[in-house]
């Protein structure tokens, strides 16, 4: 890392500017954080700066903002002692250096005014210490006092000070050091891991949204099985998903065993990060199999079951987004949806692919069906190159005769041809079980492939349904 990249980091106009003005008013100030880490990793341009500054950070936010054209507008929280500045595509926040101590029942510090080393104290890790001068006597000067520099060559997540002092205090930091571990492709140090593993029950006073923060990060990794094998190395897994390390282990009776459902999954979550970005599909793959390991059932006569997992998978996918505050909306019931669906395909693609097992699961699944391909795709996690290629021609006939069936049929989204109103209509009557009959007996009968999806077919096969019913139309 040379300092002409340090340089390079701050060369827009608004840094010069920003340091001039921190002058003006006798204050020193440096950008800090994720930006200079982001920069000389050179993964990306950063877009979010953090602006550190010996002295009141709102006061420094608010004369910046006069100088610039267009006069941006300045959010300040007082609360925090920090100021935001929306600058074309950049966010720039501003907060004076602090040092902060902690009680031990809560992450919230006590926080005093500081020096630039306090501050740099302060941070989870040395990799995000790293700060760059904008003072115009030494502009664009590196201060790092832990070796960040070091760290990320070595591609090392490190503390500043003593791990166990700096988990202990603010215990967000555990998963945080993870997910970058995950994100960056770095190692964790091993006296880092080791404290996180001795600190572990401390995330208990972390909120259960933070939590979930970092866990979508982890999720929206390139391979989130990394940052999912370090929670379960450290023993935050099981605190944080239980129903997750329960799948974990392989018994063995009577020489039948059956695979480790747990690693199973993390492969199944990496597959799926490899064709989408939708964290609730990711989500979906993370909880596919949480039934199993309630309904794990051995019989001499067919070795390992897991009856009806997929239901209870679904139902517990309730109780965990309510227990982690995850939205309980839309996107619960898709995940939900996507758990009980998940063997579906997977039957279809073993068996004979019928007309009418495809229109059923393009009825159930909706517009999901999809998704749902892609989910049943990534599960296959299979090591024998032979059954690989079944398993993925079967899948592609499955998804053949879903564009064919949908074109033909147009089951998605179905809406019965006749309504009952009409069927209320033309039999003269008033809401009944007759009603509710008569309109499952059409979708049967189209989803069979015994009547097309048109309203008329559907129309004479109401008729002759009502007469088996015992009822006339009034027109007769």
């Amino acid at each position: 890392m040379t300092k002409e990249l340090h340089t390079k980091a701050i060369q827009q106009p608004i840094f010069k500017l920003i340091g001039d003005t921190s002058q003006e008013i006798g204050q020193d100030c440096y950008v800090i954080g994720g930006f200079v880490r982001d920069y000389l990793l050179e993964k990306r341009i950063p877009k979010d700066i953090d602006i550190v500054v010996t002295g009141s950070g709102i006061e420094l936010a608010k004369k910046v903002a006069t100088k610039l054209k267009g006069k941006p507008q300045v959010s300040i929280f007082k609360n925090f002692g920090t100021a935001m500045v929306k600058h074309k595509e950049l966010e720039l926040e501003f907060v004076g250096a602090r040092k902060e101590s902690y009680h031990r029942d809560s992450r919230k510090p006590v926080v005093e005014d500081g020096t630039l080393g306090d501050d740099q104290n302060r941070r989870d890790f040395t990799i995000n210490a790293l700060a760059i001068s904008l003072n115009p006597e030494n502009f664009g000067a590196l201060i790092d006092p832990f070796d960040g520099i070091g760290d990320l060559n070595r591609k090392l997540i490190r503390t500043p000070l003593e791990p166990g002092v700096t988990y202990s205090d603010d215990p967000l930091r555990m998963m945080r050091a993870i997910r970058f571990a995950a994100q960056l492709d770095f190692s964790i140090e091993i006296e880092s891991l080791r404290a996180i593993a001795a600190h572990k029950e401390r995330i208990k006073i972390v909120s259960k949204e933070r939590i979930v923060d970092e866990l979508n990060k982890i999720l929206m990794c390139d391979k989130p099985s990394v940052g999912l094998a370090l929670m379960h190395q450290t023993e935050l897994l099981p605190i944080v998903l239980p129903e997750l390390t329960a799948l974990q282990g392989i018994e063995e009776v009577e020489g039948q065993r059956h695979k480790d459902n747990f690693w199973h999954t993390l492969e199944v979550v990496d597959n799926i990060a490899k064709i989408t970005d939708d964290l609730w599909l990711r989500w979906a793959a993370l909880l596919h199999d949480i039934g199993k390991a309630p309904t794990k059932r051995f019989s001499k006569k067919v070795g390992w079951t897991f009856h009806g997992h997929e239901f209870l998978g679904s139902k517990m996918v309730y109780k965990l987004f309510k227990r982690l505050r995850l939205p309980l909306n839309e996107k619960m019931k898709f995940v939900q949806k996507m758990v009980l669906m998940s063997s579906r395909p997977i039957i279809l693609a073993e068996d004979h692919v019928t007309d009418s097992a495809v229109r059923r699961l393009v009825f159930d699944a909706g517009d999901y069906v999809d998704d749902l391909m892609t989910l049943c795709e990534a599960d296959i996690t299979t090591k024998n190159p032979r059954k690989q290629r079944k398993y993925k021609n079967n899948f592609k006939l499955v998804r053949q005769k879903i564009v064919e069936v949908e074109e033909r049929d147009k089951i998605r989204n179905f809406q019965p041809p006749v309504t009952g109103e009409e069927i209320m209509e033309v039999f003269d009557l008033k809401p009944s079980k007759e009603i509710g009959i008569i309109k499952e007996a059409i979708k049967e009968a189209i989803l069979e492939g015994v009547i097309p999806n048109e309203h008329d077919a559907a129309y004479q096969f109401m008729l002759k349904k009502g007469e088996s019913l015992g009822l006339k139309p009034v027109s007769q």
